[in-house]
């Protein structure tokens, strides 16, 4: 579980932004959405982030894939004609000549059943200029250095140094200590949990859900382990499909889908035939039920993109399942779900974009709302900021 991913000098974000799951207490609706940890903190298991074209709501998720991509390739070795990982994903804030030459900073909190872990970098394109890792043992409320981590040294924590201390001098100036430990055998699982934590986050934007190599990479297993869950899911959103299949002609699978004409008989159609939004559908729910299934994190761009605003609440609602753990973040357009029936007030948050091009963070939680008040109404009408500034604009026609 995620409760906390702060980020400072990448893309639009110059200042440090924090998307912050933990839950407000004094908010006693829509209990459902709450995960419970050991630590006495309950988590959000959705957060919708809304906020104007070129707000930057998309640098958010876009941020969360780099660091990922940090943490997970840093060792990678990298042939003549590539640029490093770090050069591949230091991406400053560009709008001022001192924010473009500083370091960058991540940082991500996360929680299993008995310990908590604090994990970040601060980095540039030539290196790893700190590196820090603390984890907090749920039954003694104790936080101890797993890592630390700076220009000149790197310091190992008591409980694992003996085994750990050895490895320090073959980890280059431009790799996480992170991602080294965390691909070794050791008898500590401290760097494995969070590296594997880090590792099974699904961060991706709406065009990976409407690819159709996704598609066919990972149709034919769902239809082969998961077939029936996949077939009530297309019965409950309402798609008319009664069944979904696969041939394998000349070493390539095709797939179809069947509807039931008048004369009461099954029809079979190739799959590629059915909407947009549907096969959008079938690609989401293959990838968020194993999310869900996983207790994952699931992060997606521009979620309701070719979805209809039901279909949007009803993948959404999948997430408030009580038997998982599983998180969503996404970020949208849609204020359809924008209501107080559907979400908590520090579930909603806005990005806005101010002069110079600086993005900005905030939660509806964070204004004066009134009991009373309409969430979409309210955020359309500028309370909230995260809404495009239109100014008037005339087009002139030929005669």
């Amino acid at each position: 579980m995620i409760i906390q991913f702060s980020m400072k000098n990448v893309l639009s974000f110059k200042d440090e932004v924090v998307i912050d799951m933990r839950s407000i207490p004094a908010y006693k609706e829509h209990s459902y959405n709450l995960i419970e940890v050991p630590s006495g903190d309950k988590l959000l298991r959705v957060a919708s982030i809304y906020g104007a074209n070129a707000s930057g709501k998309s640098n958010l998720c876009r941020g969360m894939w780099m660091f990922q991509n940090i943490v997970m390739r840093s060792m990678n070795p990298v042939k003549n004609t590539e640029k490093k990982v770090l050069e591949q994903f230091y991406r400053p804030f560009a709008f001022e000549d001192e924010s473009a030459n500083s370091n960058s900073e991540y940082q991500i909190v996360l929680s299993d059943d008995e310990t908590e872990y604090t994990f970040g970098f601060e980095f540039n394109k030539k290196e790893i200029v700190s590196e820090w890792l603390y984890k907090r043992d749920y039954n003694v409320n104790r936080v101890s250095t797993i890592l630390e981590r700076d220009h000149q040294s790197i310091m190992i924590g008591a409980s694992i140094r003996r085994e750990c201390n050895k490895y320090k001098e073959q980890i280059p100036e431009d790799s996480l200590v992170l991602t080294f430990f965390g691909r070794l055998i050791l008898k500590t699982p401290v760097f494995r949990k969070v590296f594997d934590g880090i590792h099974k986050m699904m961060i991706s934007d709406t065009s990976f859900y409407e690819n159709k190599d996704v598609m066919e990479e990972f149709l034919p297993k769902a239809i082969d382990e998961n077939k029936k869950e996949l077939l009530d899911f297309l019965s409950a959103i309402d798609t008319g499909i009664k069944d979904i299949f696969y041939e394998t002609i000349d070493k390539r699978k095709v797939f179809y889908t069947s509807h039931t004409g008048k004369d009461g008989k099954k029809h079979p159609i190739n799959l590629y035939s059915e909407s947009s939004g549907t096969l959008k559908s079938i690609i989401v729910y293959i990838f968020a039920l194993t999310v869900i299934n996983t207790n994952g994190l699931m992060v997606v761009d521009e979620l309701s993109a070719r979805l209809h605003p039901l279909l949007l609440k009803f993948i959404v609602d999948q997430f408030y399942n009580e038997n998982s753990k599983a998180q969503l973040i996404y970020t949208t357009h849609d204020t359809t779900l924008m209501d107080k029936k559907f979400f908590r007030r520090d579930q909603i948050l806005f990005v806005q974009k101010y002069d110079y091009g600086y993005s900005k963070l905030s939660t509806l939680s964070d204004f004066k709302v009134r009991p009373d008040a309409s969430f979409e109404k309210d955020y359309l009408a500028g309370v909230y900021g995260g809404i495009p500034m239109l100014k008037e604009f005339s087009m002139k026609t030929g005669e």
